[in-house]
């Protein structure tokens, strides 16, 4: 496919319809100040909006870099196939209709079809689709209103959702908008593949996505690869709940791992950032802006008020960011600036003793900030413009600015109230290299955002596998199938009866666990026995249970923690690995943590000591703490199975994984998958 980068920054535009929608491309264009060329192309006007037109594409003078086409489903193809023939830089399909109907419409998937062979080699966005904006040249094949403006530089915006996108540039944040693309439904270009084409420009800085789904998941690995070399940021809004995941119901590992766990671990490996809700969004897009990916989570925030001091330490107290106390030189310069009546701290209330004094405010903002902070915010509400007169709040918004200029620190004014903080006065301080933020939780969860470390490059995913519909392994068979991995298993025995069960366990050796086979949630079944001291105890326990066959292993004692490893396959991110909190344990605590498969080091570590259980591996007072070597073994022989076995493979879950001082014994093995 060519490059979509003719597409995006066009010198000539092609609009094909003559609808309301095509007029409004045309008149957006112009109302933009595009400097290239507009060919309105119908087949029997004479103009549409003002603009000569032409009868069909052939007719066009020259290829055009850029198209709108403003045709119904059936007609649309024909178009793309006449100016894929023509050699044009790309097009945007507005018609619906397509594969996105296809529930409704039996012709939707092969009118896609249709569509995709009539491109050719020719990029398009859609169909469904608005189409994109781009505000640094002033082009646009948009067929609604916007409430952008040109910038010189800014971030750049990818959504699914038309809607949202015209949302998104309704925002009165000061935010500088560089492009605005929808991707429709995907039919050739992906999010992925539009975000690395916006990246290439120079003048944009960071990248925001809005994603339902990630499709061709190598594409998001080769756009987290650039981003990288560029040096530029990614975020994520991801939206949506995998269907596959709440379907499965057979283990712990399939509910722990459900819902979007696996879109958070996918982003999580990628360096992308992951926001929930687009007030948040839209404000670490404004931090990343401003100052990039910042170097730590430490932060200070400088108020004039105790209740805003309290409110900014109790909002960041629910995300990862510290507020390191004051150090001495902090506390020096703060006290020859504010006198003996403020009592320092961080959060510091500075009270309003120097309120209007531009230059004492300056020196006094200027000392909270230090190296050892990521970023300083001053938080700052301004009275609503059409009752009020804020003039009195010019001195806060000069020395944010002074402040800035004096130290070259990472300084921010936040509002606490998004509807707070003016446009203008957010423009000003933007060009002055001041973060203005529109919410304190926002601003706070922006930091948050902006301050994950980026990981190193990670291995190519292990990609999902053909669905199939698996089978349940013995758990003796998938034992020694993972045994044979690295995986510490009991000394076992299967038994063909509740009499034969009797003998096996002398062999096995006493105390012993019974269980039977056959049955997924053996617990809840009633199929597990423990700590069996006698043959008698064994063949009582077997006659009570729902098996016909058994499996006799030895009791192992002396675990400190008991903890779950499970893969489950998921068909849109790949195979997630879930670690947490083991045995009886697993429902009450909902400890866990999920990760894709190859997993690195720092990942398996890092989801380790995230588990509140984790307590227990590092010995909890006084007590011995478990092998933490055997655990990872353990978990690296899962691993190691599911990468050379992953045909077929639908789920696997350890539980409990029993953490002795000197071993890590898996005691219960469930396996699906289909050979």
């Amino acid at each position: 496919m060519q490059s979509l980068n003719r597409l995006f920054r066009p010198k000539t535009i092609a609009v094909i319809g003559g609808g309301a929608w095509c007029r409004l491309v045309i008149e957006q264009c112009q109302k933009m100040g595009f400097e290239g060329t507009i060919w309105p192309v119908h087949p029997k006007a004479e103009e549409v909006a003002g603009l000569p037109a032409f009868k069909d594409v052939g007719s066009l003078p020259d290829a055009p870099d850029a198209a709108f086409i403003g045709v119904n489903r059936f007609i649309t193809i024909d178009v793309v196939r006449a100016l894929s023939a023509r050699g044009a830089g790309g097009a945007v399909c507005f018609a619906s209709g397509f594969l996105e109907a296809a529930a409704e419409d039996a012709e939707g998937a092969d009118l896609q079809m249709q569509l995709l062979e009539a491109a050719g080699e020719m990029p398009f966005l859609g169909p469904n689709c608005y189409g994109f904006i781009n505000y640094l040249d002033g082009a646009l094949l948009w067929p609604d209103q916007h409430g952008g403006q040109r910038v010189e530089k800014g971030v750049a915006l990818i959504t699914q959702s038309s809607n949202i996108a015209i949302n998104l540039t309704m925002q009165k944040r000061g935010l500088p908008v560089a492009y605005v693309v929808t991707a429709g439904n995907q039919a050739q270009s992906g999010i992925a593949a539009i975000g690395e084409a916006l990246l290439e420009d120079d003048r944009v800085t960071a990248l925001g996505l809005h994603i339902e789904g990630f499709g061709d998941l190598r594409a998001f690995e080769g756009l987290a690869a650039r981003a990288r070399e560029l040096g530029k940021p990614v975020i994520a809004l991801k939206v949506g709940k995998s269907a596959e995941a709440q379907a499965a119901t057979v283990s712990h590992t399939a509910s722990l791992a459900g819902g979007d766990a696996g879109a958070g671990a996918l982003l999580s490996r990628l360096g992308i950032p992951r926001l929930d809700d687009l007030p948040s969004f839209l404000e670490t897009l404004k931090l990343l802006h401003v100052a990039g990916r910042l170097p730590s989570n430490r932060i200070a925030t400088i108020s004039c008020s105790g209740g805003e001091a309290s409110l900014a330490a109790d909002t960041g107290h629910t995300r990862k960011v510290e507020f390191p106390p004051l150090n001495d030189r902090q506390k020096t310069d703060l006290r020859d600036a504010l006198g003996p009546m403020v009592a320092l701290a961080n959060p510091l209330d500075y009270h309003t003793y120097i309120w209007r004094d531009t230059e004492a405010m300056t020196k006094a903002f200027s000392a909270m900030m230090d190296p050892q902070l990521a970023m300083t915010m001053l938080i700052v509400d301004f009275p609503r413009d059409d009752r009020c007169d804020a003039s009195d709040w010019e001195c806060t918004i000069q020395a944010a600015i002074g402040s800035r200029e004096r130290t070259g620190a990472n300084v921010a004014l936040v509002a606490t109230l998004p509807e707070l903080l003016p446009e203008d006065v957010a423009a000003r301080l933007m060009d002055a290299g001041v973060v203005p933020f529109c919410g304190l939780s926002e601003a706070i969860a922006a930091c948050e955002a902006a301050s994950q470390l980026l990981p190193e490059a990670p291995a190519p995913l292990l990609l999902p596998t053909p669905a199939v519909e698996p089978d349940l392994v013995p758990e003796a068979e998938a034992k020694w199938q993972l045994a044979s991995y690295g995986l510490r298993t009991p000394r076992s025995k299967r038994a063909a009866s509740a009499t034969n069960a009797r003998a096996v366990a002398v062999d096995v050796g006493f105390p012993v666990v019974l269980k039977g086979e056959g049955v997924a949630h053996k617990t809840e079944a009633g199929a597990v026995a423990l700590n069996l001291n006698s043959g008698q105890e064994v063949s009582d326990a077997a006659f009570n249970m729902p098996a016909e066959r058994f499996l006799v292993e030895e009791m192992v004692t002396g675990a400190v923690a008991e903890l779950l490893i499970g893969v489950v396959k998921d068909p849109a991110h790949g195979f997630v690995m879930t670690l947490a909190a083991g045995g009886t344990l697993t429902e009450l605590m909902e400890d866990s943590a999920s990760f894709l498969l190859p997993a690195s080091d720092p990942e398996i570590e890092e989801a380790l000591t995230s588990l509140r259980v984790s307590k227990l591996l590092d010995g909890y007072r006084g007590a011995p703490a478990a092998d933490h070597e055997a655990i990872l073994r353990a978990i690296r022989a899962v691993e190691a199975y599911v990468m050379e076995n992953a045909l077929g493979l639908e789920e696997i879950e350890i539980n409990p994984l029993l953490c002795t001082p000197s071993d890590a014994v898996a005691a219960d093995a469930l396996m699906r998958r289909k050979y």
